[in-house]
């Protein structure tokens, strides 16, 4: 080799690296240039409403609706749903856009979706029911109920699994090895993360933790000695009127859960569904929960979408594990909020702060985010919950006291930033003096 010449492996090497380089920015201008708008025209959007029953309301859910429509198109989302209660009752309920693409199906409110992360407000309130018969209590360590969870160098309580400080460890995104199995208990659930230590001592630190909350599934099955799933049908949403939620049911196909398989169909749309879209859609047609999708490019609908992989989540349990409609979440928050399913002290108990060992507030209770936002130019303390599918927001349900509103907004497409449509409902809601039906 010559003095002073470059390495043949080296050229090549940072050749390859250029390639890299030049292909992100190139990668970037082909998905802005060839990410179709689901909805050019806002006049041309499907809706299909319920009928508003408030006199009052009419004005706020005008203003509210603009406000959904601009949201879906800006955020290119290919549906929303949602609803709205106040006092008490529920004043409106209204889907946009589409449950299905290919088919052309409008959501409507009887649609359901999956409502991720936001499941874990719902199964609190099954840990509440079983608090107050003292079947659990709160500061167990967890093996009480869940003896196959191996001890760690701390002990984990039961309120430190509820409140995302036990340290377990996270689910892995979008990524997590629970997305192809199926289980029929929650305890099914922990050896894909039972053997690995705790992130930091219980108490000390904030961290979400979906597989913490599968260990408190785990933990109501057993003080209830029933089902999970039969425990929330029976006391949680059959009492309430909950008719549209209950657990997502498994829809994986091994052919299809391969990562090369959806990286191929973001780049030509799913051409293997095209292709069977005359079969396919007569029976989605029929089905009354939505179509999911994700987005195509940098977790942004913006740049197009494509459909879901096949997911089946029966081992996260009361962590992710329902579909509902808004409708159902509004009519949950409502009766928790009103003391119709649970006694006040237990709902103050679930929705007040955790504090870490320091002192500091979590900004997280037992189960329920708690949140202060600005509603009407004044700081408006916020109670309920988001959810999160494949790591990006696709359901919020929101209660603001203050007002008396509760606002529940779910998209079939993650990350779709449910959460600051719900404040903008709300909003409308409060400059327009929306009142309750009656």
């Amino acid at each position: 080799m010559r003095k002073g010449r470059m390495p043949t492996w080296l050229m090549l090497m940072l050749a390859a690296v250029g390639l890299v380089l030049l292909a992100i920015p190139g990668l970037w201008v082909y998905m802005s240039l060839t990410a179709t708008p689901l909805h050019p025209d806002a006049g041309k959007v499907p809706t299909v409403a319920w009928p508003v029953r408030s006199p009052e309301a009419a004005g706020a859910v005008k203003a509210a609706r603009q406000v959904v429509l601009a949201h879906l198109m800006e955020e290119n989302l290919p549906g929303l749903s949602v609803a709205v209660g106040r006092e008490g009752e529920l004043v409106w309920a209204e889907g946009f856009g589409f449950a299905d693409l290919r088919a052309n199906v409008p959501i409507t409110p009887e649609h359901r979706f999956r409502i991720g992360t936001a499941s874990t407000a719902l199964t609190s309130a099954a840990a509440g029911l079983l608090l107050e018969e003292g079947r659990l209590r709160l500061d167990d360590e967890i093996q009480k109920y869940v003896p196959s969870f191996p001890r760690k160098a701390w002990p984990v309580k039961l309120r430190e699994a509820m409140g995302h400080t036990a340290g377990v460890v996270p689910d892995g995104g979008d990524e997590g090895p629970l997305f192809a199995r199926h289980c029929e208990q929650p305890v099914e659930a922990l050896s894909a993360f039972a053997g690995e230590e705790l992130l930091f001592r219980p108490g000390t630190q904030y961290r979400d933790s979906s597989y913490g909350w599968i260990l408190v599934s785990a933990a109501i099955e057993a003080a209830a000695n029933q089902p999970f799933l039969a425990l929330m049908r029976e006391r949680v949403f059959s009492p309430l009127g909950m008719r549209s939620t209950g657990p997502d049911g498994a829809t994986v196909d091994g052919d299809d859960d391969h990562p090369l398989f959806n990286l191929v169909r973001e780049l030509i749309f799913d051409a293997r569904a095209a292709r069977d879209a005359g079969s396919q859609s007569e029976t989605k047609a029929n089905q009354d929960r939505v179509t999911s999708y994700f987005p195509r490019f940098a977790a942004d609908p913006k740049y197009g979408l494509h459909l879901m992989r096949p997911l089946d989540y029966s081992c996260y349990a009361g962590s992710s594990g329902f579909l509902s409609t808004p409708s159902d979440l509004v009519r949950f928050a409502m009766a928790v909020a009103r003391g119709r399913l649970l006694k006040p002290a237990t709902v103050e108990l679930l929705q007040t702060s955790q504090r870490l060992t320091s002192g500091e507030a979590t900004g997280y209770g037992l189960g329920w985010d708690l949140e202060t936002v600005t509603l009407a130019g004044k700081p408006t303390r916020v109670i309920g919950h988001h959810g999160d599918v494949l790591g990006g927001m696709a359901a919020s349900f929101l209660t603001f006291p203050e007002h008396g509103i509760t606002v529940a907004v779910t998209a079939n497409i993650s990350y779709a930033n449910t959460a600051s449509l719900a404040v903008k409902v709300a909003e409308a809601f409060v400059d327009a003096g929306g009142g309750p039906a009656r």
